[in-house]
């Protein structure tokens, strides 16, 4: 039997990895055999693409900059992903490959066909059974990072910022089906609560 798929997706800033971190105990206990990743990164290769991708003294062209998240995102799918979830096992994914519609084809202004054919070839085709969107505001996200290093893509400008959530809502909006919108803005375990809830009744079969 095949596992269940899980991404998690959400403006920098948004909680997604600590939300992330907070599943992945609750369903530990409940029994659950997990496998959790983040993109980019996940494998020996992924993580070096990661570095590429997220060092701000690297100026990296859009075209350049979704091939290069298309190639880690290929090797995890090929090395992690697809065995994992042809055991039965179930599968987080800090991100999939809605970061790569809405940060290079929406934010970069690519266009979502062009990023669509080439994740088409790195993904083989996968996509997540349930993504769990987190919402915040670019607002937010910004006084969130107050304080902190951030990485290239952290660093970017309000403009693209409020571009990328605009891009992920019209993603929920256009994939009712899959998404499930999460108002990041609350407590981070009423946030919790809420990301539970969905998962649980996806798990349970129920329409989420």
């Amino acid at each position: 039997m095949r596992g269940k798929f899980i991404s998690f997706e959400g403006i920098d800033g948004c909680g997604k990895t600590t939300q992330v971190k907070l599943l992945e105990e609750h369903l530990k206990k409940e029994g659950y055999d997990l496998l959790v990743l983040r993109e980019p990164g996940g494998t020996r290769v992924g993580e070096k693409v990661r570095e590429i991708l997220l060092d701000r003294e690297n100026l990296i062209f859009p075209v350049t900059e979704m091939l290069l998240y298309a190639s880690s995102r290929a090797q995890l799918v090929e090395e992690k992903i697809l065995p994992a979830l042809s055991k039965g096992q179930m599968v987080i994914v800090d991100r999939f490959v809605d970061s790569s519609y809405v940060y290079q084809g929406y934010a970069r202004g690519l266009g979502l066909e062009k990023v669509k054919i080439v994740n088409e070839i790195a993904t083989k085709g996968l996509f997540p059974d349930i993504t769990v969107y987190i919402d915040i505001t670019p607002e937010e996200a910004i006084k969130r990072r107050q304080g902190k290093k951030a990485d290239r893509l952290e660093g970017e400008d309000y403009e693209f910022h409020k571009k990328v959530r605009e891009g992920y809502l019209r993603l929920v909006k256009d994939f009712p089906e899959r998404f499930v919108l999460i108002d990041g803005m609350q407590e981070v375990l009423a946030v919790h609560k809420m990301v539970v809830k969905a998962v649980e009744e996806y798990l349970k079969g129920a329409k989420v």
